[in-house]
C-alpha cells in the first residue's frame, strides 16, 4: 500500500476518534479542541494524499475509490455531530448528504457504462468550503465568527447544489446510456 493510500486509510481511522471527542464531555471543553485538531489533520491528509499521488504517479484504483469515500465519511460525520450539538440545521445536512448519494450513484452507473467521472473543480470547491464551514462551526468562537460560520454554511450549500448540477449536465450521457 503506497503512502497516499495509507493517508486515506488514516483519515478513515481518525473519524471515530473525531466523533468521540466531538460528542463526549469527558474532557470538558478540551474535547472540542481535540476534535477540531483531528478534523484539521484529517482534512489536510485529503490534500496531501492527492498531491503525493499526482506528483509521484501513485494513483491507484483503491485511491480513486477510497479517497472520495473517506472525504464523504469525514464531512458527513462532522455535520451529523454539528446537528446534535445544535450548530447546524438538519435540512442543510440532508441536502448535502443527498448530493453525495446522488453523485455516488451517478458514478456507479457511469462506471457500469465504462465512463469515469472525475472530480470537478466545483466538487473540490464544495469540499473545501464544507471543511471550512465545519472548522468555523466547531471552533464556535462567537462574535464575527458566527457571521463567518453562517456565510460558510450558505456558500457550502450553494456549492453543493452547483456541483451536483455541474456533474449531471457535464455527464448527461450517463442518463441516456446504461438502461436509464
Amino acid at each position: 500500500m503506497n503512502l497516499p493510500n495509507k493517508l486515506t486509510v488514516l483519515r478513515v481511522i481518525m473519524i471515530p476518534f473525531f466523533v468521540f471527542f466531538m460528542l463526549t464531555d469527558l474532557f470538558g471543553g478540551v474535547g472540542k479542541w481535540i476534535a477540531l485538531a483531528l478534523f484539521c489533520i484529517a482534512s489536510f491528509t485529503d490534500y496531501l494524499d492527492g498531491h503525493i499521488a499526482r506528483k509521484n504517479n501513485l494513483i491507484t484504483n483503491f485511491g480513486k475509490f477510497m479517497d472520495p469515500l473517506a472525504d464523504k465519511l469525514l464531512v458527513c460525520a462532522a455535520m451529523i455531530c454539528l446537528i446534535e450539538l445544535g450548530l447546524l440545521s438538519s435540512w442543510i445536512v440532508v441536502i448535502i448528504i443527498s448530493r453525495e448519494f446522488i453523485i455516488s450513484g451517478f458514478r456507479l452507473v457511469a462506471s457500469d457504462s465504462g465512463i469515469v467521472i472525475a472530480a470537478s473543480y466545483w466538487g473540490k470547491f464544495k469540499t473545501v468550503f464544507q471543511m471550512i464551514m465545519i472548522i468555523v462551526l466547531i471552533a464556535d468562537l462567537g462574535g464575527v465568527f458566527n457571521i463567518i460560520g453562517q456565510i460558510s454554511v450558505w456558500i457550502a450549500l450553494v456549492l453543493t447544489v452547483v456541483s451536483l448540477l455541474d456533474y449531471v449536465i457535464k455527464n448527461k450521457q450517463v442518463l441516456t446510456q446504461g438502461g436509464w
